[in-house]
């Protein structure tokens, strides 16, 4: 990418470079790219085309391309990925919001179709606050608490509680299913038990986790996807303290992965609640589990 090459040029030069690198939809990944470079919007860039770009955004695109050739993930680049058509800020710090966890958002709202209820929700391992938060958009009087083990998740989902103007219904607290004591802290909060837990723990076998792809592997937090060796670890905390978080009557509707709603709604089942069928995902998976205590 030289200096002083139309827009069309660089948009021309980075779909090369990802190109080489592997990448899939190089032509609309190298027009994200070229707009986060220069600020301009992608019908900016498709009009200015032929005309030359500041020096400054050409290095900041050579930059932002280096980055993704290395596989980095486009939302950790741009900053923010969009979910249940909001704006999340993301980082390394946090797993990407991904498509398949809004059918949580879905599932609960089917479950709980009175949006005025003032429910009290807790999500276990926050990351990004993607599910929290948009409940919280989606129920007006609801409150909820959201625990995350790492102090840089909490400070992203902070951020985005309060740049979703839901911040005075979110309190936000370090928390770690694997210590010792977790339930009773969460048992002590003035908001316990609740009506409502979610959660989209860590599913994936520790084995598998090296042959992710490398946007996964090698950049996402490894904490928010090794599940322990069969990739259940997590559920199995989490079913077991759910009697202690949920009312009876509340709900827990946990996201799993391909093959794991069966066993994920035994250890509910043994844990006193009622699984209800999983929903499946738009590619057709068993996705989310809803178990009622």
């Amino acid at each position: 990418m030289s200096d002083g090459a139309s827009y069309d040029a660089l948009l021309r030069d980075t779909a090369v470079a990802l190109t080489a690198a592997g990448i899939d939809n190089v032509r609309f990944e190298a027009r994200l790219l070229l707009s986060h470079a220069t600020g301009l919007t992608i019908e900016q860039l498709i009009s200015r085309g032929p005309d030359p770009a500041p020096a400054p955004a050409a290095a900041r695109l050579r930059e932002l391309t280096a980055r993704r050739v290395r596989r980095e993930p486009m939302a950790y680049i741009l900053g923010e990925r969009e979910f249940w058509g909001l704006p999340f800020k993301v980082s390394p710090a946090v797993l990407i919001p991904r498509p398949d966890s809004e059918t949580v958002i879905e599932t609960v709202l089917d479950l709980i179709p009175d949006r005025t209820r003032k429910l009290r929700i807790l999500d276990l391992g926050l990351g990004s606050g993607c599910l929290l938060l948009t409940l919280l958009r989606e129920y007006p009087q609801a409150t909820g608490v959201g625990i995350d083990a790492s102090e840089a998740a909490l400070a992203g989902a902070q951020a985005n509680a309060e740049g979703l103007g839901v911040a005075s219904r979110a309190r936000l607290s370090a928390g770690d299913w694997r210590q010792a004591g977790w339930v009773g802290r969460l048992v002590d909060q003035p908001e316990a038990p609740f009506d409502l837990l979610v959660s989209n723990p860590p599913y994936i076998e520790s084995a598998a986790v090296e042959g992710l792809m490398p946007e996964v592997a090698t950049h996402e937090p490894r904490l928010a996807l090794d599940g322990g060796a069969d990739g259940l670890a997590a559920y199995r905390i989490i079913a077991a303290a759910s009697p202690r978080l949920v009312v009876p009557g509340g709900w827990a509707v946990v996201e799993g992965g391909e093959g794991q709603a069966p066993e994920i709604a035994s250890l509910f089942a043994a844990a006193g609640f009622s699984p209800r069928p999983a929903r499946k995902d738009l590619g057709g998976i068993e996705r989310v589990v809803p178990a009622r205590h």
